[in-house]
């Protein structure tokens, strides 16, 4: 979260005075109006607003026809609501290596697609891009879908395309943690109609059949879903979290590239797919050895900056990820992918070292966080730390 304030609570207030905050309603229909401005802000033809990041992965895929007997690729390197979201659907989540950016492998994605698989799932981690000009090739190539996960980079871009609008569909995630939030909160975008309109019938399913016109237009038979739908209280704060978020990109964007110029050894920045669609959260350094990235954390540290070591980072890392490493997709083994018949001989062969080098870099990199407030003194600060520890 970077900047919220009173506007969030006028708005929130504007809701709740109301009296009439949920999705649907004859007020301010806060949810509509933040889809619509979120299609115009993107580009995307359709947006349904939801409760989180995995509920928008989830339906993209189940809007996408996913599940047992299917394979969706996805990367070493995410949080593993990635992984979920497939098992979820009930198909196989296959684990392939982050490149040198820390996003998806493309030729190491070639490699591992199989007649069962059905998309792959890049993603732009810590709001870096994804090369999405050669997987959109491969994908393609072997008529596999794309679902972008964009949770980490509201905003970003690549090539002047809005990451999640690339693909056949896209999620985005406004926990507290993202460059936009409601505390918590997702989206999902396509150009696509049947997806959408799945999407819209599974993310909702006990309420979108019997409140407003929702499915007026809609061609696709209602089925069961679950739940994402969200209230008026989030949508009228992610209205004004919008407003905020070119502001926020471009300042965090600004403050990156002034860091890195006052670098006295910018070869330690690692490489980008498009440094100029970066979200610009965060600067990461590369080093020769795990050694040297602890020495530079370390006396950083000492001197009041915090610096994260993606290696250390949890349920990030496909070794942290005990559900799908350990094989427990779900309570009750009818509903574990890993015990359907269906996916009886797919990839799930997963062993902690079948991803060294996304290891490697992990252990080797550095991230320092952006601020999009920085004063210019404040940054100069940082980059005295940053430079007497290099």
């Amino acid at each position: 979260m970077y900047r919220i304030g009173q506007e969030e609570i006028d708005a929130v207030a504007r809701a709740i005075n109301s009296k009439d905050f949920f999705k649907i309603n004859g007020s301010g229909q806060e949810v509509l109006n933040f889809e619509s401005e979120w299609k115009a802000y993107t580009g995307a033809e359709h947006c349904i607003l939801m409760s989180s990041g995995f509920g928008a992965l989830t339906s993209a895929l189940i809007g996408l026809g996913i599940g047992p007997g299917d394979e969706v690729i996805v990367p070493a390197y995410t949080y593993i609501a990635t992984a979920l979201a497939v098992t979820a659907v009930g198909a196989i989540p296959v684990i392939v290596a982050s490149d040198e950016t820390l996003t998806i492998d493309v030729a190491e994605v070639e490699k591992k697609i199989t007649k069962a698989t059905k998309a792959v799932m890049p993603v732009h981690i810590q709001g870096f891009p994804c090369n999405m000009d050669a997987l959109t090739a491969v994908a393609k190539k072997y008529g596999v879908a794309i679902v972008e996960d964009a949770c980490q980079a509201d905003g970003g871009s690549y090539k002047g395309k809005y990451l999640g609008t690339i693909g056949d569909a896209g999620a985005y995630s406004f926990n507290y943690y993202k460059v936009i939030t409601a505390g918590e909160g997702g989206a999902l975008v396509t150009d696509n109609r049947k997806i959408f309109e799945r999407a819209l019938i599974y993310h909702d399913a006990s309420a979108v059949v019997f409140f407003g016109n929702q499915l007026d237009e809609n061609s696709e038979p209602v089925f069961g879903g679950t739940e994402f739908r969200v209230s008026d209280i989030t949508g009228a704060i992610m209205r004004e979290q919008l407003k905020k978020l070119p502001s926020i990109i471009d300042d965090l964007r600004k403050n990156k590239f002034a860091l890195i110029d006052l670098l006295n050894d910018k070869s330690l920045v690692a490489p980008s797919h498009d440094e100029k669609g970066d979200c610009g959260t965060t600067l990461a350094l590369r080093f020769a050895s795990a050694e040297k990235t602890n020495d530079f954390a370390k006396q950083c540290e000492e001197n009041g900056l915090a610096i994260t070591i993606p290696i250390n980072t949890g349920k990030h890392i496909y070794t942290n990820w005990i559900q799908i490493m350990e094989k427990r997709g779900a309570i009750h083994p009818a509903m574990d992918p890993f015990k359907m018949k269906e996916n009886e001989g797919l990839q799930m062969d997963y062993t902690m070292d079948m991803c060294p080098k996304t290891l490697d870099y992990l252990a080797r990199t550095a991230y320092v966080a952006i601020n999009p407030d920085w004063t210019k003194e404040e940054l100069e600060a940082v980059a005295k730390t940053v430079n007497g520890a290099l």
